[in-house]
């Protein structure tokens, strides 16, 4: 591997019997990906007291957050939402539109290539289930979902999004992989990763930290055209559990942040399990922009990742559920046209190189 500007990197000593050759020596540590098992939520709900726009008293249950300072004169209930939104009929069915009619702004590309990356538990495949669920008109777990300690991913992943019956496919290409866990030696590595984002991993790859990918890995593409690349990172991570990552995950998540920058790709977060920090948002999704606690929550998750707030959204997965719910599928959507918005960016960018190097050329 060869970062950009010609430094070779080397990685845990192989030799990839390439025909480049690669050096064995790094200054630059491989990040071990390491996750916290404990849940964030450690203390018992309390009651608190609020007035309503209309001036009714309202009691709402919530959780004291551990670790996490609020100022004394916070409310923790806003009368108005801190981010604009509609929670109506008409606005699941506007964004079902717009997310199903996507097409990529790229000629070459027929469809957007979006890799989900994260912690084992965050909420990876949950999210991908829960998006073509809307599409379905019925809960269904289309990428398999666990709930175990290690990853239940291994493999790369990609699932088109289906538009509804008789409807063709979307131009969404959600692409699950294995998780960030606990230990190198059972989670991803940083050149895995940035294999799958440069398109040289083929869909199906099982994932190995003893045999990392090289040119010599069955199904290797060699020369990834521009659909074969990812086109969007969408870092997953738990709200329930932002305040116990260890601090090693910050810098892994940064780490990943520089190398997927350098490759000009854009990256947005989810904040999954909303529901688990704020109770009342679990019984009605349309609080989740009025709790001051999912606001401070999000901020540790911006400092987490080295990420402005405006790039992250909550959202909450269907999991229990078996009926839908129309405002859990408004938040659902509008946290895919985000991630389509930051995609179109990458098609933008590459379309703007592409005509400069042929005006070049000419």
């Amino acid at each position: 591997m060869q970062k950009e500007g010609g430094e070779k990197i080397g990685f845990r000593g192989f030799n990839f019997g390439c025909s480049v050759p690669v050096t064995t020596t790094t200054n630059i540590t491989t990040p071990q990906f390491t996750i916290g098992t404990t849940s964030l939520i450690n203390g018992a709900p309390s009651e608190i007291t609020s007035k309503s726009s209309t001036g009714r008293k309202e009691n709402r249950s919530s959780f004291r957050l551990p670790g996490m300072e609020v100022s004394s004169a916070a409310q923790p209930w806003l009368d108005s939402q801190w981010r604009d939104m509609e929670w109506t009929e008409e606005q699941r069915t506007n964004l079902m539109k717009t997310v199903s009619s996507y097409r990529p702004s790229c000629g070459e590309v027929t469809r957007a290539q979006i890799l989900l990356l994260g912690p084992v538990g965050a909420g990876k495949s949950s999210f991908i289930s829960s998006v073509q669920s809307v599409f379905n008109g019925r809960v269904t777990n289309r990428a398999m979902v666990g709930s175990f300690p290690s990853s239940f991913t291994k493999k790369l992943q990609p699932f088109n999004i289906h538009g509804q019956k008789g409807e063709d496919p979307t131009g969404v290409v959600l692409c699950d992989i294995m998780g960030l866990s606990d230990g190198e030696m059972t989670g991803l590595t940083l050149h895995d990763v940035l294999s799958v984002i440069k398109g040289h991993v083929s869909e199906g790859h099982k994932f190995s930290p003893s045999q990392p990918v090289t040119c010599e890995t069955v199904g290797y593409v060699r020369r990834p055209s521009l659909q074969d690349q990812i086109h969007c990172v969408v870092f997953v991570v738990d709200a329930s559990k932002v305040m116990s990552y260890p601090k090693s995950l910050s810098t892994t998540f940064q780490q990943l942040r520089e190398h997927i920058s350098d490759l000009g790709v854009h990256q947005v977060a989810l904040l999954t399990h909303v529901d688990k920090v704020c109770p009342e948002t679990g019984k009605d999704v349309t609080s989740v922009y009025k709790s001051n606690i999912i606001r401070e929550v999000m901020n540790k998750a911006g400092a987490l990742l080295g990420m402005s707030t405006s790039y992250i959204v909550p959202v909450k997965n269907y999991s229990s559920e078996l009926n839908l719910d129309v405002n859990t599928d408004v938040l659902l959507l509008h946290a895919v046209d985000h991630i389509l918005q930051y995609a179109d960016l990458y098609f933008q960018d590459n379309t703007t190189q592409d005509t400069e190097l042929t005006k070049f050329k000419m």
